[in-house]
Parts: structure tokens; sequence; C-alpha cells
């Protein structure tokens, strides 16, 4: 098998940086002298970002960022890619790594759930007494999950907490299992779920990325593809099988393929085929379909604009 000669990578590291700022500043400079593209978000917390390059430039990267000793043991998880993920490289300090809103005691460096490898986390899965909670937002849920996960009605990470307290209050005494894309959101997710009386919190280790990576599980039980924030936009988890979970927002048929609203001003994420696309115009709605900076092009239009 030909290796592709891009890749992708995911990750982060919850460790005290005292000058995110200054330290964003001087990490964009490098990214860009080795020729990366991506986004990095720097908090005094640590660091999470994802990157694209060429094999010889995201191994250039891994090892300046190691070469730091508060990342030398930093996981990178790598994808193989057919050319960049990102347009640009982007490189910004934050107040908090993922937008939780949550009390400031919650530091997974001291406290978080257990982590639970691919392996172990398949086998807890199969118990029927235990809640799998999905960490992530309701449109990366609509396009793949596991096996009876529980979908939170939430639009953004912040909002899971209350969602928890609402309508999870009672089943504190249950095993809980919970996951995102990459690992982060459940580190101070699970932390959250032990203030609250959770007496026993695990957490996907490397998360669904991971899970899907290893040999042993091979991604099984994991329903549709995962949903990713780069122009991938989603890709395939389960080794053994691909089943199709999510629903074309226009026609309802099994669909996981993701675009933005042709409305600039709208931009409304939504899952879309390709038929529709050209019926719609990619358009969430009439009035985004009519809007004067509508930048949709049927494969006509392309042609006639050449």
């Amino acid at each position: 098998m030909t290796r592709s000669a891009y890749r992708v990578l995911l990750y982060y590291k919850y460790v005290p940086i005292d000058d995110p700022e200054s330290f964003a500043d001087i990490h964009l400079a490098m990214c860009k002298e080795i020729g990366l593209l991506g986004r990095i978000l720097v908090a005094h917390e640590g660091i999470n970002g994802t990157v694209s390059g060429t094999v010889e430039q995201t191994d250039q990267y891994m090892d300046m960022l190691r070469s730091d000793s508060r990342f030398s043991d930093i996981v990178f998880k790598i994808d193989e890619a057919e050319g960049h993920a990102f347009k640009k490289m982007h490189v910004r300090s934050r107040p908090e790594l993922v937008n939780s809103q949550l009390d400031e005691t919650i530091d997974p460096i001291k406290k978080t759930g257990t982590y639970l490898e691919p392996k172990d986390f398949k086998k807890a899965m199969e118990d029927e007494d235990v809640l799998i909670i999905d960490a992530r937002n309701d449109y990366e849920f609509d396009i793949g999950h596991f096996k009876n996960a529980i979908r939170p009605d939430i639009k953004t990470f912040r909002e899971l907490p209350e969602w928890i307290r609402t309508n999870l209050a009672d089943q504190k005494d249950k095993k809980v299992l919970t996951y995102c894309t990459g690992g982060i959101r459940c580190e101070k997710f699970s932390g959250y779920l032990l203030d609250e009386g959770f007496s026993d919190v695990n957490q996907l280790h490397g998360g669904i990325v991971t899970y899907g990576k290893d040999e042993e599980v091979q991604g099984e039980l994991y329903e549709g593809k995962c949903f990713v924030f780069d122009e991938r936009m989603a890709v395939p988890v389960n080794q053994k099988s691909d089943k199709v979970v999510g629903k074309c927002y226009y026609c309802g048929k099994p669909e996981d393929r993701y675009v933005n609203c042709a409305n600039p001003e709208c931009n409304r994420l939504h899952v879309c085929c390709d038929e529709c696309e050209e019926s719609y115009r990619r358009s969430c709605s009439d009035e985004c379909r009519s809007h004067g900076r509508n930048r949709y092009k049927s494969p006509r239009e392309q042609e006639e604009a050449i």
C-alpha cells in the first residue's frame, strides 16, 4: 500500500502555560516556517490542535513540539490524507481549550474519569445497565455515534452540564461511559460528572479517533462516521461495517455528507446528498436560496463561468 504524502495531526495536552498570548505568537511563526496549515488553540491550561502537512512537515512539527519539556509525552493521532485539510494556519489564545464555562476547580490534571482503552471501552458498552454519554454536539452525533449512546440535545459543549443536571440527575449510581472525538472534552466533562456525584465515571482514552484505529476492536459498535473540524468534515471509524446513520436535510434519505449553507450570512451546517445540493442550491431555506450573496454555482454555472 502506497503511503499518502500528507497527514493530519490531532492532539492536545493539559499543562500549564504561563503566557499563552506570547506562546501563540511564537508558535504561529514556527508553524508557518514549517509549512503547516491548521487550527491551534492555546490557553493557560494547555494546547489543543489539528494541523495538516506533508509527512516531512508533520514529522518536523512533532519533533519540535516534543522538544519542549512540557509536551515531551504529547500523543499525536495521525491520519493519512490526500492533501491539506485546512486552507490557513491559525494559532490563537483562548480562556479555555474547549469552551465549557465549567467551574475553574475542574482541573483534568487533578481530577478526571477512569481511562478505558478501546478494548475495555467496547467490553463495558456491552453491559446493558450502563450510561453511554456522547460529549459532543448534536450535529456531530447525527452522522455517527456508538450504539446505544445517549444523544444530549445541545448545540455547544457549554450546554452539556445543564443538560446532565436536567436529564440524568437521578441516575448517578449507574456506570458512566463518556466519549468525544479525540478525548479532550471528556477530560473535563468526566471531572464534572464526578463533582456532580456520579460514582463510576469512565472515559474513552483517545476518543473515537483512537478507537477506530485500534487493531483489536477495529471501530466495532460505532455506527456511521466521525465529524471532524477540518475540510474532510467526516471520517470513517468502523472497519467492519459502513452503516450510514445520518439523513439528508432535504429529502431524508440516508446520508453522512455535511455542507454549509451557501448563504454566507447563514452558513448553517447540514447533511445534504449530492442531488439535493444542486436542487436546493445548497441553501437551508427559501430565504437563503434567494439571498443576493448566495455563493452556490451548479456544475453548468461553473462551466459557463470559465
